[in-house]
């Protein structure tokens, strides 16, 4: 019905009719997309999330004497400096190389700094040769100061990414926020309706070249974002799992800082927050559909981030309606949802692009190439594959019910020289866990009953799991040992941090390593 270039020429006349992608779906759900594409010319999205695989080119300018810099530090951050003299690439996700300070402020909280026109100090050191002879250098520098400063992010504005849930006993603290135990919450990070890459699931215009808003200014797509995949289920047109991604650039020294944030997931560590618009031309019936869709038609899955896998079992499918009221139902439980994005924010920069062309700032560009519709992502194959906890060698697991004395108890773990003992139900089912250190405290308090003692929520190590997340988990929590357990919650046996220590040094006595 239309071309990129008849709508540019109506944005340049002022007749342009632009809607953000929220108010389209309004007018599609009302009007029809036939109707919908004759009305409406350009429809602007929006997302404002955490991108981690964010970072930005830097480049510094030759010192004199001049210096080939081979260790860059940025405020104490390490930037990459293998590309030139005076360049540097610093990514989002880097941590700092204060001990104290780690992962409270990394590369992301460096590119926010420099956006909002701060100095940061510049540490770097050199080998250095006949040509850069100068081997340290310790100053102060801003956007102002530096020849370039390009944001070029690897992956953003993936396609309808995964909502997080945590199944098991212990809270974990992953790129997807703290996930509190037992179906405790849910997280999610995704505008939605708004979301870019839902509103154009096929990049029918979205390709490279493609000028969008990124970080308050100006920027481009340059291609296909790093783990871009397209075989993916669909429901009205939208995968229902993490698919396509977009590789983004801009000028830094262009950008708001009200639309970007460097932040930090409790635990895991830094995090960029990245504003992204991408207007969507509505060229046909067929785009303007696409630019219709609701929040409720937006299928996705809730998956169980308790299982260390990268293959991770789903607990159910949902859409963004539910997501957004602030609550969804698992397994007969109301269960809180939150979401790691701002939809506030995204639908703020769909709104400022939007006014951005209508204004006639702002022209749209027909990509050059489009993304891959035909993409499938590849696992890492690890040729010496880990040991899973179902291969250790293990006595049988000496049990308890909480019924028993605490007296037979203590006797048991004297008999086979153990110290820790499952508490478990007359089914074998998990119930709590007892140490020799509870049975002493319990003796010098005047305790009697095992089922005023015992832990009653336990960190487990499961049979599929790998021996060292297992071993990370001890150290995490500063245990000696943890039940092991099946998908029913049925004691199989224990591991302790000696069965481990063991393990390690049969398997570096082999020349390997676990």
């Amino acid at each position: 019905m239309k071309t990129i270039e008849e709508i540019n020429q109506k944005i340049r006349d002022g007749d342009a009719v632009v809607v953000t992608a929220a108010e389209m779906t309004r007018i599609v759900a009302e009007n029809g997309p036939m109707d919908a594409a004759k009305e409406v010319d350009v429809v602007t999205t929006g997302t404002f999330g955490a991108m981690c695989s964010s970072g930005a080119f830097l480049n510094f300018g030759h010192s004199d004497p001049p210096i080939k810099m081979s260790r860059t530090y940025l405020n104490g951050v390490e930037a990459y400096s293998g590309l030139a003299a005076v360049d540097a690439y610093i990514g989002a996700t880097q941590p700092n190389r204060d001990p104290d300070i780690g992962l409270d402020y990394g590369g992301s909280h460096v590119i926010e700094d420099l956006i909002r026109g701060k100095e940061v100090e510049l540490v770097a050191e050199a080998y250095g040769t006949d040509c850069y002879p100068l081997k340290n250098v310790e100053t102060l520098i801003s956007l102002e100061t530096i020849n370039q400063a390009v944001m070029v992010n690897p992956r953003n504005c993936y396609q309808n990414y995964a909502v997080a849930v945590n199944s098991t006993q212990e809270t974990l603290y992953t790129y997807m926020g703290t996930l509190l135990p037992n179906y405790g919450n849910v997280t999610y990070s995704s505008a939605g309706e708004l979301s870019p890459l839902l509103n154009d699931p096929y990049f029918q215009t979205i390709g490279v070249g493609t000028r969008i808003f990124l970080c308050g200014a100006e920027g481009y797509i340059v291609g296909e974002g790093t783990q871009h995949s397209t075989e993916a289920e669909r429901r009205n047109g939208v995968p229902v799992s993490p698919s396509g991604t977009l590789m983004l650039k801009g000028n830094m020294k262009e950008m708001d800082p009200e639309y970007v944030r460097g932040a930090t997931m409790p635990r895991y560590g830094p995090t960029l927050y990245v504003g992204a618009g991408i207007p969507i031309p509505v060229l046909n019936e067929d785009i303007a559909a696409s630019t219709g869709i609701s929040d409720e038609d937006i299928v996705c899955r809730v998956i169980d981030y308790g299982v260390p896998g990268r293959s991770r079992p789903v607990v159910k499918e949902t859409n963004y309606k539910e997501l957004k009221s602030g609550k969804i139902e698992i397994n007969g439980m109301e269960v809180p949802a939150s979401p790691l994005s701002s939809i506030r924010r995204a639908l703020k920069i769909a709104e400022e692009l939007k006014s951005w062309i209508e204004r006639g700032d702002f022209l749209l560009t027909e990509p050059v190439k489009r993304l891959p519709s035909r993409s499938a992502t590849r696992p890492l194959e690890i040729r010496r594959p880990s040991i899973m906890v179902r291969e250790l060698e293990s006595k049988p697991v000496i049990i308890t019910h909480q019924e028993d004395d605490l007296k037979d108890v203590a006797r048991k773990m004297v008999d086979n020289n153990i110290n820790h003992i499952p508490v478990v139900d007359s089914e074998g089912v998990l119930r709590g866990i007892v140490t020799s250190w509870d049975i002493a405290d319990a003796v010098a308090r005047g305790k009697r009953k095992l089922r005023d003692i015992m832990t009653r929520k336990v960190v487990v190590a499961r049979e599929n799991e790998p021996v060292d997340v297992v071993a990370r988990r001890i150290d995490k929590y500063n245990i000696s040992g943890l039940p092991i357990v099946d998908d029913e919650n049925r004691v199989k046996g224990i591991v302790t941090a000696e069965d481990i220590s063991r393990l390690i040094g049969k398997v570096d006595n082999r020349g390997e390593s676990i």
